[in-house]
């Protein structure tokens, strides 16, 4: 019959096999090898529930010095301590998945005189099952490496979970090796937050737009309530930093839109100018995600609006070319933010501000739309515009709401437009149009009921 140590070796490298210890004792030197039976006294007897029993051959010497269960076993306190072949025999029952574990631990009990292991672990699965083990019978050394070992490399996710499902379990000698999972303090998370933001909303150079592209996931998914709380929640300090950032960030956008605006377009955009709007344009829609969960959207809000006109007349005079179709499209992007912001009453304006943002988005978005979905690519040069049809629909029901929060006359001059507009079908305002339809005609009747003493109104 082969033995489990030998078989348990095949796959070791050659210096980690060798398992010749010289040990003093009684001023004489005494090799030991495991599994040499001319020289052991202890019979270790691995036994599984599937019926599996191996005999591996070992030394009390060593196996009392470096586990505290066999010491136990072997000492004259035991008293139901088997004599096997002048032998003291010792039995370890384990499942038929922790064979080979045990086997190693014995193994290591033997290598582990010298201190260095740490070629020997041939991976975290096969370092957690001896850890095991190894805390099962009481050998700290074998420990001691085994968190050492865990605790310094890195880890794969189904290692990690397997590692949350057995080290908590294990005490605090083991609690090393969680470190790296800990939750951190409040105030490094703040710190982390504030210093990210901070590059998020900066304009590095090129060769850097994915290292901020990670940037703004990662704030994006710290803020997010998902199968967790949010990894901080946002104190004024927080959204104060967050506003000087993204005001910053707009501070740059203006300064290009000015120059955009004041040249002639297709001089700045062999300059680069327009792909550096463009990209300011990405920032500031991320920006919007990040100030509306926050609840900050005000200010973000009031500059986008006072800027719609510029932003909208440089891209219109534009030659119509793949570069400038892009542009628009990420105008929109940014634009469904702001008029979403507006339209569900997250950001309160004046009705003239309300009014001014439908008279220059709505027909923006109503001929950029069609422009966008006829896009088709061709060649490997060509860039894919597209928008989700999501976004389209939320437009629509958008720009109604802003539309039946206005003036009775104002909405009147807007559906007019837009009844007479060749672009009717995009957006749809039928549901305005209802509803306006219904308020003008029982306006009469319904002020009528207003009426009473000091301003008392009846209810209808």
């Amino acid at each position: 019959m082969e033995s489990p140590v030998g078989h348990a070796l095949e796959s070791l490298p050659e210096t980690s096999c060798r398992h010749v210890i010289e040990l003093q004792c009684n001023e004489t030197q005494v090799s030991s090898r495991i599994d040499d039976r001319s020289t052991s006294d202890v019979v270790v007897r691995l036994r599984t529930q599937d019926g599996r029993d191996e005999w591996i051959y070992c030394h009390a010497l060593i196996l009392t010095q470096k586990s505290k269960y066999f010491a136990d076993r072997l000492s004259e306190n035991w008293p139901t301590c088997q004599i096997l072949d002048s032998r003291n025999c010792v039995d370890v029952y384990c499942l038929e998945s922790n064979f080979d574990y045990h086997v190693n631990v014995l193994r290591l009990l033997y290598d582990v005189i010298d201190g260095s292991v740490d070629d020997m672990w041939h991976g975290v699965r096969n370092a957690l099952g001896i850890l095991q083990v190894a805390v099962e019978l009481g050998c700290p050394q074998i420990v001691t490496a085994c968190v050492n070992y865990l605790e310094a490399v890195p880890w794969e996710e189904a290692e990690e979970e397997e590692i949350l499902r057995i080290i908590p379990h294990m005490g605090s000698q083991a609690e090393p090796i969680l470190a790296r999972l800990q939750p951190v303090n409040p105030s490094a998370i703040m710190g982390i937050f504030l210093s990210t933001i901070q590059f998020a909303t900066s304009s590095p150079p090129p060769s850097m737009n994915d290292l901020k592209s990670s940037a703004q996931e990662q704030l994006e998914y710290m803020l997010t309530e998902d199968d967790d709380a949010p990894l901080l929640t946002a104190d004024e300090e927080i959204k104060l930093e967050v506003k000087e950032c993204v005001k910053r960030l707009f501070s740059r956008f203006n300064h290009i839109l000015e120059a955009l605006f004041c040249e002639h377009v297709e001089s700045v955009c062999e300059a680069g100018v327009m792909q550096s709007f463009q990209s300011h344009l990405s920032d500031l829609s991320w920006a919007g995600q990040i100030l509306n969960k926050l609840e900050i959207m005000k200010e973000f809000v009031n500059n986008w609006i006072d800027a719609s006109d510029k932003i909208v007349k440089v891209v219109d005079q534009a030659s119509p070319t793949a570069e400038i179709t892009e542009t628009k499209s990420k105008i929109i992007e940014v634009a469904a933010k702001v008029l979403e912001a507006i339209g569900y009453g997250t950001v309160i304006l004046p009705t003239t501000k309300r009014l001014h943002a439908v008279k220059v988005w709505l027909p923006f978005v109503r001929v950029t739309k069609p422009v966008i979905d006829s896009i088709t690519t061709n060649g490997d040069d060509a860039m894919t515009i597209k928008i989700d049809g999501e976004l389209w629909q939320s437009l629509e029901s958008t720009f109604v709401s802003i539309i039946l929060a206005l003036p009775s006359k104002d909405q009147a001059e807007i559906l007019n437009e837009w009844l007479g507009s060749e672009h009717i079908c995009y957006p749809d305002l039928t549901e305005a149009f209802e509803v306006w339809c219904y308020r003008s005609k029982v306006a009469k009747r319904r002020l009528s009921l207003v009426s009473g003493n000091n301003g008392i109104t009846k209810t209808l």
